[in-house]
């Protein structure tokens, strides 16, 4: 079902009426909004130094509150969130990378807004999820009442994009960082009566670079090369609509009574401008996780205050539970400490401590690249032995003292192994796709979530929205590991494409001792049009890219039993030659 944008507000209205029934009326406690932008480096903003980017609004926050001057968090987009959300260190949540199915938030963890629903808050979510989508790892299904966006890692189209709203698809219009603040927007406004935690976690500037071309010239203008004109432009649109959420504070009277947190998820994908430090997303070094944090609450936190002391993503979750005065949760044991004695300028209780880093190797999770952080000093092995930076004299990481102080490398090596063989006590597979839950009555399995045997991913490692391909003998199939929630009749629906040399062929699914196999009847190969460019690889300033779309291929429904199941899809008879392609498996629950 898809629904035009005009009707997101009325959405997310009957949802919040719905939701409001049971709880107070009341706004004493402070609404809390959680901005979190997506591969925005430190360096991104004007007062860090860039004096070619604009963000007057985000430098705003931070002059009207708190800045953290050494605020990290994980080096990637989906362990940054995992943590974010419950205050422990990604690994022990489950989430160790950002695909395979790795980025799922074990359900046995206590979300923030687990907590915020609990204590009556009005909950939403808007932007991109990253820690589940299927079932119960829904954001639905993890204290949002209000949620949308997308749930995988990434999203192929930033203008007029289909996004959900409470797992059902919507088709929208405008450019996703401004669809998604109206959406923010409509669910504070129809809850400002009411206590509200509104999360923003916008995909912008994570690629592909895609913005409206009145921000892409200006930064050409200024001297840019394509790519970093078209991440300053989506940093400073981001910032256009933080202006939006402050001035509907304002006209609500709500900005004395609403703290405001803001960061980034990791640091820049790409070399630019960042403040002098060494690395980049996806690396353990300075520069891939020291992210800007700013905290505002009117009155209630002094202006215009840098905080020196080392805090973390972690922190977070105690921080704005304390400042909410919301009693901390019968959970699993924090990582993360309260921020509030940094925020009330008592620093006398607060001893240095450890903060631990580590890099999942392209799905392989090994106890390396891994870091430590110290006041003073990084530690470093990126898998050829530590190293040992004194951030303080050498913030740009140039000088590895390790043999000058081998007690303070042993003492921060051993620190990090103890850390990484307790946080990994539970392993780190993926846990099976659950089929069958009551909120969800179709599961689309996506092809980045399958194991493959013979064929390849499109793009080879098999990021979010990857396809399957390279079918070419029987021995070729792929899987993927189901927990079926509830026992009964399932249809099975392929998505598909391929050239008129693979009509005829057929396809067999495996589902325990279920086998059903269907005939391809109908070719489907769009082609991309040369006006169209790569969404990944290379910038667009002015309208939709190029999505590939796919078919379907339904076969005779099966009987599931309750439990751990296997699906697998493979060919009995296809041409050596062909370009069949797989994209999702969706499973529908019949009764």
């Amino acid at each position: 079902m898809t629904y035009p944008f005009r009707l997101l507000s009325t959405l997310i209205l009957v949802s919040a009426c719905i939701i409001g029934v049971a709880c107070s009326a009341t706004n004493q406690q402070p609404n809390v909004i959680l901005i979190l932008t997506d591969d925005q480096g430190f360096g991104d903003l004007r007062s860090h130094g860039n004096d070619i980017i604009d963000t007057p609004n985000m430098d705003r926050i931070a002059d009207e509150g708190v800045r953290f001057d050494r605020f990290f968090v994980s080096p990637m987009c989906g362990p940054t969130r995992a943590a974010l959300l419950t205050g422990r260190d990604n690994l022990r949540t489950g989430v160790s990378w950002v695909s395979h199915g790795k980025e799922t938030l074990r359900l046995n963890e206590v979300t923030i807004a687990d907590v915020f629903h609990q204590a009556g808050y009005a909950t939403g979510a808007f932007g991109k999820w990253h820690n589940g989508e299927y079932g119960p790892y829904h954001p639905n299904s993890r204290g949002f009442q209000t949620f949308v966006g997308f749930c995988r890692g990434a999203w192929q189209n930033y203008f007029d994009p289909v996004l959900e709203h409470n797992r059902e698809p919507i088709q929208t219009e405008g450019y996703i960082t401004d669809v998604l603040t109206d959406a923010a927007i409509d669910f504070m406004d129809q809850n400002r009566s009411r206590p509200f935690f509104c999360y923003i976690p916008y995909n912008a500037p994570h690629h592909p670079f895609q913005i409206p071309g009145k921000y892409f010239e200006k930064y050409m203008q200024r001297g840019c090369k394509d790519e970093t004109a078209c991440v300053y432009g989506m940093v400073e649109n981001i910032d256009d609509n933080i202006a939006r959420i402050l001035d509907k504070l304002d006209q609500w009277q709500l900005t004395e009574n609403t703290i405001l947190v803001f960061l980034s998820d990791n640091g820049p994908w790409k070399e630019r401008y960042n403040a002098g430090m060494r690395g980049r997303k996806a690396e353990v070094d300075e520069g891939g996780v020291r992210v800007p944090l700013f905290i505002r609450w009117p009155g209630q936190i002094q202006s215009g205050t840098t905080i020196p002391q080392i805090a973390a993503h972690i922190d977070l979750f105690p921080t704005i539970l304390e400042l909410c005065g919301i009693p901390a949760p019968d959970t699993q044991p924090l990582d993360g400490r309260s921020l509030v004695p940094l925020l009330k300028s008592d620093t006398a209780q607060w001893p240095d401590r450890m903060l631990f880093t580590h890099q999942n190797r392209l799905g392989r999770t090994e106890m390396t690249p891994g870091a430590v952080r110290t006041q003073q000093h990084r530690l470093v092995n990126r898998g050829n032995g530590y190293e040992l930076f004194d951030m303080v004299e050498d913030p740009g990481q140039t000088r590895d003292i390790a043999g000058a102080y081998p007690q303070v490398t042993n003492r921060l090596s051993s620190a990090y192994e103890k850390w990484y063989s307790e946080v990994t006590a539970e392993g780190v597979a993926p846990p099976p796709i659950p089929v069958g839950h009551p909120a969800a009555d179709v599961t689309a399995m996506q092809g980045e979530d399958a194991t493959l045997y013979g064929v390849k991913f499109r793009g080879g490692t098999g990021w979010a929205h990857a396809s399957i391909l390279n079918w070419k003998s029987t021995d070729d199939s792929v899987t993927w590991n189901l927990d079926v929630l509830r026992p009964g009749q399932y249809e099975i629906t392929l998505m598909y494409s391929c050239s008129p040399a693979d009509v005829g062929s057929r396809i067999q699914i495996s589902v325990g001792t279920e086998k059903v196999e269907a005939t391809i009847a109908r070719a489907h190969d769009p082609q991309q049009p040369d006006s169209y460019r790569h969404p990944t690889r290379e910038v667009t300033t002015s309208g939709p890219v190029w999505v590939k779309n796919f078919v379907s291929l339904t076969f005779q429904p099966v009987m599931l039993r309750k439990g751990p199941v296997n699906l697998n899809v493979s060919v009995l008879d296809i041409p050596e030659n062909g370009t069949f392609e797989v994209k999702e498996v969706r499973v529908r629950r019949l009764d």
